[in-house]
This record gives C-alpha cells, structure tokens and sequence, in this order.
C-alpha cells in the first residue's frame, strides 16, 4: 500500500516526529532508531537535502520551515546539501544493528553518507 507507515501514532505526532528526527540526523550525521523509522526517516531527509541543493528562496523557506531549528537549517543549506551538488541521491545509509533488549524490535543505524 502506498503512502507513509503509521508506526502507531496519530497523524500530527507522527509529523512531529518525522521533523524531529530529521533534524537530529542532520545536527550529528546518524542517529539510531528502529529500522522502519529509519526508512520513512531516509525518504523525508533526502528530500530536505534536495532542497537544500537548490539555490532559490522558495526552497530555502520549505527548508526552514520543516527543520525544527534554525541552526541545523543554515547548516543544511551551507554545508551539507553543497557536499551532494554532484550526486544524483543517495544521501543516507541505513545500517542494520540487530534486535532491541527490551522488545526485539530489529534497530539500525541512519547516517548521512
């Protein structure tokens, strides 16, 4: 089925967490997580460093409007969407790690490649 996963939350928590999440990976470079947030993670992150390739105003404002600090935004647009002008996407890797202790839920690592 088509779309985004629900991981067990409602619509605006699920968006509050998706922007959360994103924003951390782009502050520190990866970040550890459950292997389907990670993928939804990756899908929404790539698209913010798309944007952030782009040289245009429009673009620049969905960024800051999605990162939830100011901060990791410049840095975004400054130095990490330039490191990509050459690579057609791609820009994370998620690494498999193994099962959690507490429940088993299958863990991985998304960094920033």
């Amino acid at each position: 089925m088509p779309g985004s996963r629900k991981l067990g939350r409602a619509s605006d928590s699920r968006r509050a967490m998706m922007r959360a999440m994103v924003t951390y990976l782009i502050e520190n470079g990866k970040i550890e997580t459950t292997v389907t947030r990670a993928k939804e993670v990756r899908s929404v992150a790539e698209k913010m460093i798309t944007l952030g390739k782009r040289d245009d105003l429009h673009a620049k404002r969905q960024v800051f409007s999605y990162i939830t600090k100011e901060t990791v935004a410049k840095k975004l647009i400054d130095e990490t969407a330039p490191r990509y002008m050459d690579r057609a996407g791609g820009y994370t890797r998620i690494i498999r790690t193994g099962p959690r202790r507490g429940d088993a839920a299958p863990m991985a690592v998304i960094e920033l490649v």
